[in-house]
């Protein structure tokens, strides 16, 4: 191994390639999602089973994305990118191979695990790049993994409308982003620990710093979350709708969502991280008011809509800050990723459950309080702002290539 000064031409090459893996990434977690019901059927699982299993991508992404820095730190960060992410891109075999319950539980654990050790390795990735060009890349970089999921979920939605075996799709689509996985990581940085670097340990606590970073990004994921799952039954049973234009609002807020990430960037490049969020803070609630109060479908569907472009740049500027919040990264992205998750594992059954003793609109009433804490705590993410300023991690200071 010898040390290296990477130009910046190479760290631009480096921050297509990590686009690349984001796209990657979302694409598994697309082709994972349109089969869920043959999964269902396979398994052999009822409603409530399934809604259990489902829980445990979470449980296993929160339990083994502490590990992801000390991953990094190990085998330097373009070695273990590769890993993880063929670890992720394989896993998606598993869930399709489960015959029962307690099976599917387990390799649903696997898969998200696999998920969040490679989410945190790539975000991590992303921060160092969007350092070293001092301008903010972080949306665009979340905005390819909403690409890359709507075509995962565009090829299984062609898989299933063509009766294919979910065993056998899931395998072609697995070897294909492997390989896809496996190229688009020769070009990222390779950054390696120095010498008298100690390596991070291996599970730990979350910095403080992390834990108000997390608590904007809890807001917005857990508006997304609601948004994703229960768009469509609120136009469905609140505003009397049919299942075709209720299917096509859940549709638009993913697609308003992907766009308002990809240009994302420009607007945090004018205008400051802090900003751009206290914006994005009022444009969600307004969004959410809307959904409130909202006499028709139309109106529902602008505030959701409305809703999606105020979320969409705030957990890729959440990871930002938290890449910048100490001198470990890795663990701050991890602390962040970690509530993040669990954010989205809590907001569908959270609606539901309120929704359930008074009303889907009370339940989005919770959504519009919840916005409201993008705008009051916004000034948390300002290490996002200071690109410029900022310093490399140092378990990953030194780059290195063969």
């Amino acid at each position: 191994m010898s040390e290296v000064t990477y130009t910046r031409g190479n760290v631009k090459r480096a921050r297509y390639a990590v686009a690349a893996v984001f796209c990657v990434h979302g694409a598994v977690t697309g082709s994972f999602a349109t089969r869920v019901p043959w999964i269902q059927d396979h398994a052999g699982v009822s409603a409530g089973q399934l809604g259990l299993a489902l829980a445990f991508p979470a449980i296993g992404a929160s339990v083994a994305m502490p590990l992801a820095g000390s991953v990094s730190h190990r085998f330097g960060a373009r070695t273990a990118l590769r890993g993880l992410l063929a670890l992720w891109t394989l896993a998606l075999v598993l869930p399709s191979l489960a015959p029962n319950l307690l099976t599917l539980c387990a390799v649903l654990f696997v898969y998200g695990a696999a998920a969040g050790m490679s989410d945190v390795a790539m975000n991590a990735l992303g921060v160092e790049i969007e350092t070293r060009l001092d301008k903010s890349i972080m949306s665009g970089l979340h905005g390819m993994w909403s690409v890359g999921a709507l075509v995962g979920s565009a090829g299984g939605t062609l898989a299933a409308h063509l009766g294919a075996d979910a065993r056998l799709h899931h395998l072609l689509a697995a070897a294909v982003l492997t390989t896809a996985g496996l190229v688009a990581c020769r070009w990222v940085l390779d950054l390696r620990p120095t010498e008298d670097e100690e390596p991070p340990p291996r599970f730990a606590l979350p910095p403080k710093s992390a834990l108000l970073i997390g608590a904007v990004g809890f807001c917005a994921v857990f508006a997304e979350g609601a948004s994703l799952d229960w768009s469509a039954v609120y136009l469905r049973d609140v505003l009397d709708t049919s299942a075709g234009l209720a299917a096509a609002c859940t549709t638009a807020f993913t697609l308003t969502m992907a766009v308002a990430r990809i240009a994302g960037d420009a607007v945090v490049d004018r205008f400051g991280a802090v900003r751009t969020v206290r914006v994005s803070g009022v444009m969600a609630t307004a969004g959410a008011l809307l959904v409130v109060l909202a006499p028709n479908p139309p109106v529902a569907m602008g505030g959701f809509g409305l809703l999606g472009l105020g979320i969409a740049v705030v957990v890729p500027l959440a990871f930002a800050a938290a890449g910048r919040s100490g001198p470990n990264p890795s663990q701050a992205i991890a602390g962040v990723a970690t509530i993040t998750y669990t954010s989205g594992l809590i907001a569908p059954s959270a609606i539901g459950t309120v929704a359930d003793a008074t009303s889907l609109v009370v339940s989005f009433g919770l959504v519009t309080a919840l916005t409201c804490g993008l705008m009051v705590f916004a000034g948390v993410l300002r290490g996002a702002d200071r690109v410029s300023a900022a310093r490399p991690d140092p378990s990953l200071a030194r780059a290195t290539t063969d």
